[in-house]
């Protein structure tokens, strides 16, 4: 069995954890590492949103119904191979500046990003009809840059400021971010909807999401200004520990936790994935279409995901206490096999009409939260305090290219290969369901690492 760097039986250094006289409050961690991941997920929402509802028209006009849809989340899967170099990135500077800076760059970069999607010509405009669809691809590349360096470092914030034994607890705070900024998002889009016809929506009600963004950046950066610096980052700062290049010395000490760390987070991402951005294409799909959805009109399948989310959101805070007290590998193999199970009963749910289509939301998103998080306590306990930064990014967005990026197109056309059917497509949740649990059971515990080593 694989051993993760730094374990103790007794974590003898964490005690002595509150003595570093964290600088930062408890109210000022959690909103600053919420409100970071709050906006990342407002964004990327949007985006998804956007793509699974008008982008396909309005970026891709000359193309068939299925082609425009595959080439949209094409494009939505651009961000995902950005990830790795933007953790690589903010990673360096993070594990080399500390966590503050790094976080508001981040923030800044995914931001900005997401402004300038709002403004983008759509491919109607004369002299658009290629570069519309080119710059839209750079913007969802530099979203995917600023989104690679985000989570690792807000994760870092709670974590490295939590109490002893509460680590896990600490860590749901960002990842309260993806529920709460999918609310956000998708409350946003029903107003639209409900507000305005669909020829208004298709014209420019799609493109005050994005320009939103803009105001809740202004208070991310307000907020992470005001943070100081970690006691474990300050610790390797003032034990001279800082890598000259975090990404070579995670290479050379930290590689095999790079790779069970990695794994550990591919169901993770498909269930993600599936639950939102793809189960939006087949909830308002007609169903008697080319290929048959569900049928539900915009704002009534968007409000169902949105109660589904409210589950999210409260199995993410539930995750923490029961990650502390069982232990994080213990919890996330027994989720992780859950998942399989839903994966393998997903077609037959939703085939049983509007409750059958609400039970299968209410589930999925429960065991999204009991799964996502723990992440931000799990993967960064993975490594030393001095490549932290860039191993828990690394490890976090290179399972987004093997488990999220090619799940949005890889379960459509395994939907269109099914005439509709969801027997495939719940039979490659199950799939990633097994490649994380090799994972976790090649793996070891870590909820008693020395955190300041």
């Amino acid at each position: 069995m694989t051993h993760y760097p730094a374990p103790t039986a007794s974590a003898p250094s964490e005690p002595n954890a509150p003595d570093a006289a964290p600088a930062n409050t408890r109210g000022r961690v959690i909103v600053a590492s919420m409100v970071g991941t709050t906006i990342e997920f407002f964004d990327f929402y949007a985006y998804a949103t956007a793509a699974s509802l008008v982008f396909p028209a309005l970026f891709f006009p000359n193309e068939t119904p299925t082609t425009q849809l595959l080439s949209s989340f094409a494009i939505f899967g651009v961000a995902f191979f950005a990830r790795p170099i933007g953790s690589i990135i903010f990673g360096h500077f993070g594990d080399r500046i500390g966590r503050k800076r790094t976080l508001v760059a981040s923030l800044l970069v995914m931001g900005i990003a997401t402004f300038l999607i709002g403004v983008l010509p759509t491919a109607s405009a004369p002299g658009f009809t290629i570069l519309a669809p080119a710059i839209l691809v750079l913007l969802r590349f530099c979203q995917g840059v600023g989104l690679g360096g985000e989570w690792s470092g807000a994760a870092l914030l709670a974590t490295e400021n939590a109490p002893p034994g509460k680590r896990a607890l600490y860590g749901t705070f960002p990842q309260l971010g993806a529920p709460i900024g999918f609310i956000l998002s998708n409350i946003l889009f029903v107003i639209l909807s409900l507000t305005m016809t669909d020829a208004q929506f298709a014209s420019w009600g799609w493109r005050l999401p994005f320009l939103f963004s803009a105001a809740l950046v202004i208070v991310g950066l307000w907020v992470r200004l005001k943070l100081m610096e970690t006691p474990a980052f300050q610790k390797v700062l003032d034990e001279q520990r800082v890598a000259s290049v975090p990404i070579a010395r995670v290479f050379r000490t930290a590689w095999k936790p790079l790779i069970l760390a990695t794994l550990a987070m591919v169901a993770t991402y498909v269930l993600f994935y599936m639950m939102t951005a793809f189960l939006m294409v087949v909830g308002t799909t007609p169903a008697d279409g080319a290929v048959p959805g569900l049928g539900y009109a915009r704002p009534t399948f968007l409000t169902m995901l949105i109660i589904g989310v409210v589950f999210f959101g409260i199995f993410t805070v539930v995750s923490g206490p029961l990650a502390d007290r069982m232990g994080r590998r213990r919890m996330l193999l027994i989720v992780t096999v859950l998942i399989g199970i839903y994966g393998l009963l997903l077609h037959p749910l939703v085939g049983a009409g509007t409750v059958g289509v609400m039970v299968a939301l209410i589930i999925g998103f429960t065991l999204m939260g009991l799964t996502f998080g723990p992440m931000a306590a799990f993967l960064p306990e993975m490594f030393k305090a001095d490549v932290r930064y860039t191993g828990s990014a690394v490890s976090y967005n290179m399972a987004s290219v093997i488990g999220a990026a090619p799940a949005p197109y890889a379960l459509i056309a395994l939907w269109t290969a099914m005439d509709g059917q969801l027997w495939l497509v719940g039979g490659y949740l199950a799939l990633a369901a097994v490649v994380t649990l090799v994972s976790l059971f090649i793996g070891s515990e870590t909820k008693d690492v020395d955190y300041l080593a």
